[in-house]
């Protein structure tokens, strides 16, 4: 039979408009409310003594390695949500999340395709928390003030009927409610008061460890509640232009760069988190997995991978500079784009012992041309798979995504093949090696009855985790990648 090269066809329209509302799921089975509550420790933050209180041991920033190379970090077990193989996921925001309708929709899509786990927001950048949180301090600043998911222990019992892994994203550096409330808590200005960015945003201080405990008061609160997981987003300084960061002062800061004060703050949440039983993982700047030193930011990957369970580098293409790897497009460059950058990250990693997974966030939204569809969403899907990575997340802000850049459930028939985006084209998926000149790595048979992507390279250690030794496939690298600032478009950090 002659082979058809097709694009995936969505297998149902997804029904995810406009709903913002925070209704719960009247069909779910809740999880006692007691469930929610923190322990009193929680309740300390009433009254935040000084930061130069809390002297960082020297175990915090020299945390000793706990996994030896060539093994995944050992998860720890979870009843409730045990942790999918591989994470393929999407992000929903909290009003997406709290919205019966928008969720089932999600879920939907997650009964038909790939994707298994949902990455939820619990404190955006808005500095709302999105449940009835009982930190004190949350509720002192006015952050319990809008709520979007009014009924978080529903929501997460019908995660577990569904099969679904859930992930708490938590903001943390940029949080208008705590530097308003708590101005003692925010980057102090050399002229006196509170520092403003260029977009007169205040940015809360990464070396008060007042603002660490805040944080990592919110995520115990969600661990008990079942999250297996928290997601550290903003997890930096601001990336600002001398002239502004020259008046910045950060009260406490005692010496340490920038890189030492992130470091100390994920070895800090992660034992902290510990007794939870919960994961810890972090977004970075995509720019990261390829920038040999600190942007300025505090983001340097050797500092940071092994303090925490995974690091999840925001790669999207449309961030990247003109020029970057060599591409005077980025966004034109998915395919090429991505896997370089992850090729980057796991050479890398590999030399740091104890490095965390690698789990990219890719785009799924359009910034630029040309417009992202499924095309260009699969293409940073293989590239993920053909850098050894076997993980990622897809990010829309508005939590819409492309069905039809998702495999289906049960993996596609052998006749079925679909196109993605690589040097410049859009081409059948098996024929990417081809048009960039390359010999493809070797592979491991599949049987022709199988139910797998026709044209994906096996790699021969599939199913164990991902080899430290990567094939040598050339990717034109004449440009110097230079730190990518996210704009307004889809992206964030």
């Amino acid at each position: 039979m002659r082979r058809r090269f097709i694009l995936l066809l969505p297998l149902a329209l997804l029904g995810c408009g406009g709903d913002s509302g925070g209704e719960a799921d009247s069909g779910a089975a809740s999880v006692p409310e007691a469930a929610l509550r923190p322990p009193d420790s929680l309740r300390v933050l009433d009254s935040l003594t000084p930061a130069d209180s809390f002297p960082l041991p020297d175990s915090v920033l020299e945390a000793e390695p706990t996994d030896q190379e060539g093994e995944e970090p050992g998860p720890r077990a979870n009843e409730a949500f045990p942790r999918p193989e591989h994470v393929r996921g999407i992000y929903l925001n909290a009003w997406a999340a709290g919205s019966t309708r928008r969720r089932e929709a999600l879920i939907t899509l997650a009964r038909r395709t790939e994707v298994n786990s949902f990455v939820i927001d619990i404190k955006d950048a808005t500095g709302f928390v999105s449940h009835t949180s009982e930190v004190s301090l949350a509720r002192a600043i006015g952050a319990t003030g809008e709520i979007r998911i009014r009924d978080l222990p529903g929501m997460l019992e019908r995660l577990k009927e569904a099969g679904i892994y859930p992930i708490a994203r938590i903001v943390v550096a940029k949080d208008p409610l705590l530097s308003e409330g708590r101005p003692d808590l925010a980057i102090q200005d050399s002229a006196g008061g509170v520092w403003f960015d260029q977009d007169g945003v205040r940015w809360l201080n990464f070396h008060d460890r007042r603002v660490w405990d805040y944080h990592v008061a919110l995520a115990r609160e969600v661990a008990a509640a079942g999250f297996p997981e928290i997601q550290w987003d903003y997890v930096r300084f601001p990336d600002s232009p001398e002239a502004f960061l020259g008046r910045a002062v950060f009260p406490g800061s005692d010496g340490r760069t920038r890189a030492q004060a992130v470091r100390a703050f994920l070895g800090y949440s992660r034992e902290a988190l510990a007794k939870e039983g919960a994961l810890v993982t972090a977004d970075v700047f995509g720019v990261t997995t390829s920038y040999r030193k600190d942007v300025g930011i505090g983001q340097l990957w050797e500092s940071m991978v092994d303090q925490v369970d995974v690091v999840l580098p925001m790669v999207y293409p449309s961030h990247y500079w003109t020029g970057s790897f060599g591409y005077s497009t980025p966004n034109a460059y998915p395919y090429e784009i991505v896997r370089k950058a992850l090729r980057d990250a796991m050479s890398r990693s590999a030399l740091v012992e104890g490095a965390g997974l690698v789990r990219p966030w890719l785009q799924d939204f359009s910034l630029g041309q040309p417009a992202y569809g499924a095309p260009e969403v699969r293409a940073q899907i293989q590239a993920t798979y053909d850098a050894g990575v076997m993980e990622w997340i897809l990010w829309n802000p508005g939590s819409s995504y492309t069905e039809s850049a998702l495999m289906p459930k049960g993996g596609l028939p052998s006749w079925l093949e679909p196109v993605m985006r690589v040097g410049g084209e859009v081409v059948p998926i098996s024929k990417r090696f081809e048009v960039l000149g390359e010999r493809p790595p070797e592979t491991t048979p599949v049987p022709e009855d199988t139910l797998v992507l026709p044209g994906l390279v096996v790699p021969s250690e599939m199913g164990r985790s991902p080899s430290r030794t990567l094939p040598a496939i050339p990717i034109p690298d004449t440009g110097g990648v230079r730190p990518a600032r996210p704009t307004s478009g889809g992206g964030r950090d």
